[in-house]
Order: C-alpha cells, then sequence, then structure tokens
C-alpha cells in the first residue's frame, strides 16, 4: 500500500532586508536559539547550529561574557558546572556581549536561512 503524501504550505511572509538577531539583553538561561553564520562573503553557504545560552559572565574575571552550550549535550543533561574534563562531549562557546548578531530565535533564524535562499536563486551556479 503506498504512503499518502499530505501536502503542506508555509505561511506566506515579507521578510525584512535586514538580519533580527536577538538582542543580549532578551537571552534567557535554558531556552534554546540558532547560531546562523555563514561561510562565505556572499552569504549564499549558512551553517545553523541549535545552542542553549546557559548564563553570563560564568567566570569571575569575566566582564560582558555569554555562554552557550551545544543543544545536543544539554538536551542529554551535561551541565557546564558538571564538566569534568576530557570525557565531556559538551561544547561551550563563549561571547562577547556586543558581538551576537548570528544568534537567533527560530523564526528569525529561518527568516534569515529564507533570505539566504532567494540569493541562491539569484546566484549563479558557480558560487554555489
Amino acid at each position: 500500500m503506498r504512503d499518502v503524501v499530505t501536502r503542506m504550505r508555509f505561511e506566506e511572509r515579507e521578510l525584512k532586508p535586514y538580519a533580527e538577531p536577538v538582542s543580549s539583553s532578551e537571552l534567557r538561561e535554558g531556552v534554546v536559539y540558532f547560531a546562523v553564520q555563514f561561510v562565505d562573503e556572499e552569504m549564499l553557504i549558512p551553517t545553523m547550529e541549535p545552542l542553549v545560552f546557559i548564563g553570563r559572565n560564568l567566570n569571575p574575571e569575566d566582564v560582558g561574557q555569554l555562554y552557550f552550550q551545544d543543544a545536543g549535550s544539554y538536551r542529554q543533561g551535561l551541565r557546564h558546572t558538571s564538566a569534568t574534563g576530557e570525557d565531556d562531549s559538551a561544547t561551550l562557546y563563549q561571547q562577547a556581549e556586543a558581538q551576537v548578531s548570528h544568534i537567533f530565535e527560530y523564526d528569525r533564524a529561518l527568516d534569515a536561512l529564507m533570505a539566504c535562499s532567494l540569493r541562491r536563486q539569484k546566484a549563479p551556479a558557480s558560487e554555489l
């Protein structure tokens, strides 16, 4: 018997001509955000990684530092406070508070990827 494929339609939306990253003041601990970055200057080859915001200034000498952990290890229960060294599989990211223009809430990350899709449609095949 053949599986029935249900057609899906994504809500139409108008994209802004600029990215809308989350403001560092809006970050909430334990919430998943998405790092969207591009490997090329033309912004045609995106990468996206889910990250959990785990806090600010986690080290005593920190000033204006934000910390993120890969979502996979966070969901497995591994926390930065329980990290013991080489055997830990968590990846932690430290980022200056003023340099989080690549961190998005889900829908805004999706907007960035859809804008990339539109750029890719216009780009020569040699750039893809």
